[in-house]
């Protein structure tokens, strides 16, 4: 039988993957039969990750936790200084061989541009690639908090038209700065981009597009 440590992941993975979406209720029978796993270690995920805001009550129910505006606001900020960090590291310490694995992510991704789903995961592998390279374990793990956290959003930026491109576009200003080992314009490239997809969010929750 497996443990809690696996019921946690599961469960963390299932949001991140959106198949339990912000407002989604968990129950732990339905839990435990779907993975497989005894309800203890399913109750324990529960309140761990209620313990970690990703859960909230709704009643004697819980359900997935959605952002307010101040939340995603506080959310974007931290994770654009945390994000700016390990792209300035990655520029210290980013191997050829990294550099040419977030190209190619780059080139890939571009055929996936009118799938913004995809295109959303394959986003969080080019980010989480650049965390690697940063080379700095507690940055890392702080990273994966945060973009935990941003499973709790309803929607993907991606998603507006035009949006891919442009991501895309700072994706390679991203990297062209890891490769030339100018940390500081890797930190300036990667919050510019991170302020632009808050500001697409911003306006995708005002309903201007």
């Amino acid at each position: 039988m497996k443990h809690q440590t696996d019921a946690y992941k599961m469960i963390i993975e299932a949001i991140d993957l959106g198949e339990y979406k912000p407002g989604d209720r968990l129950v732990e029978s339905e839990l435990a039969d779907r993975f497989q796993v005894s309800r203890t270690p399913i109750r324990e995920a529960l309140q761990r990750l209620e313990t970690q805001s990703m859960l909230t009550r709704d009643g004697r129910s819980l359900i997935v936790a959605s952002l307010d505006h101040n939340q995603l606001a506080e959310l974007y900020e931290v994770r654009a200084e945390l994000e700016g960090l390990a792209a300035q590291l990655a520029a210290q310490h980013a191997t050829p061989e990294e550099v040419r694995v977030l190209y190619a992510m780059i080139v890939d991704d571009r055929k996936i541009i009118d799938d913004p789903v995809r295109l959303s995961l394959a986003n969080r592998r080019f980010h989480n690639q650049i965390h690697l390279a940063s080379r700095n374990r507690y940055l890392i793990n702080q990273l994966k908090m945060v973009h935990r956290s941003m499973a709790l959003l309803t929607s993907t930026s991606l998603a507006v038209d035009g949006r891919g491109e442009m991501a895309l576009n700072e994706h390679e200003e991203i990297v062209k700065a890891i490769e030339n080992r100018d940390g500081e314009a890797a930190n300036t490239a990667l919050k510019r981009h991170l302020s632009f997809a808050f500001e697409m969010r911003l306006k995708i929750d005002a309903g201007e597009v």
